[in-house]
């Protein structure tokens, strides 16, 4: 047996070290007495992990209105609004996620361009009680309730 009896009861805590090692490498970057005594150091760590927390829901939030600010712009170049662009799409059955609209709208405009006006076209069709500044219909495009 490698460990004997006077070598175990010399280390009696050994999970007690691991953990504070744990918390001073979460906490090697920080300064003074906040990265080397344990007791500050978890208060800080405590609140440095609230602040993580909550970066996190923001930076998704702001991604969201990041997406929708690029979405609306786009529409406004080609004259429509972001309403008609996502009310349309959802009459034609057109399942795109804010973010890769935003790309369409910055990298592929001729795409974006595209889907504005098949969602212009079937609002035409099926108009709604206060849209009445959409574009003329598209040539070439045709919906299925064209047919």
């Amino acid at each position: 047996m490698l460990i004997t009896r006077v070598l175990f009861n010399r280390a009696p805590k050994a999970d007690n070290f691991w953990k504070r090692r744990r918390v001073f490498k979460l906490t090697a970057h920080y300064r003074g007495r906040k990265r080397n005594c344990y007791s500050i150091a978890i208060k800080y760590l405590h609140r440095a992990l609230v602040y993580v927390k909550k970066g996190r829901k923001l930076k998704k939030k702001d991604a969201i209105e990041l997406w929708q600010q690029r979405i609306s712009a786009g529409c406004r170049e080609l004259g429509s609004s972001y309403e008609a662009l996502v009310r349309g799409m959802a009459r034609c059955q057109i399942a795109l996620d804010k973010k890769t609209l935003a790309n369409l709208a910055i990298w592929e405009p001729r795409t974006f361009k595209s889907l504005t006006q098949i969602a212009a076209a079937k609002l035409r069709q099926e108009p709604i009680k206060g849209l009445n500044d959409i574009s003329p219909p598209p040539a070439g495009v045709i919906t299925r309730g064209m047919l």
